[in-house]
């Protein structure tokens, strides 16, 4: 197959992104997440008003980050991972999930979109 001519895999009208943009696509995505959970933490944290696209326009107020995690639809793939991270906490220790999201979040802005620093 020649470059530039279409796969056949993606769906028509899905746009593609390689290297450098799909990396910052990414990061980006992944710091998104971890700066929509970071506000919900502590005896400050805000709540967060989520609505319902799909159960009637359902409203729903709070500050549980594994709540709203499991309410945001989220398609980029790092951001997905952080997701997950918080799920595995919630199953594994019950407590926690935003905490992780954040510090791993942290952990990716801590390395920047410049990759790996000395």
């Amino acid at each position: 197959m020649m470059m530039g001519q279409p796969s056949g895999v993606l769906a028509q009208g899905v746009q593609e992104e390689r290297g450098e943009d799909a990396r910052l696509s990414a990061f980006v995505g992944a710091v998104a997440i971890a700066e929509l959970v970071k506000t919900t933490l502590g005896p400050k944290g805000m709540d967060k008003i989520l609505q319902s696209m799909s159960k009637g326009n359902e409203v729903t107020v709070t500050n549980d980050g594994a709540t709203i995690l499991k309410s945001v639809y989220i398609d980029n793939p790092a951001a997905k991972v952080l997701v997950d991270i918080s799920k595995v906490q919630d199953d594994e220790v019950g407590d926690g999930t935003t905490s992780v999201v954040v510090l791993a979040g942290g952990g990716l802005r801590g390395g920047g979109a410049g990759g790996a620093r000395r």
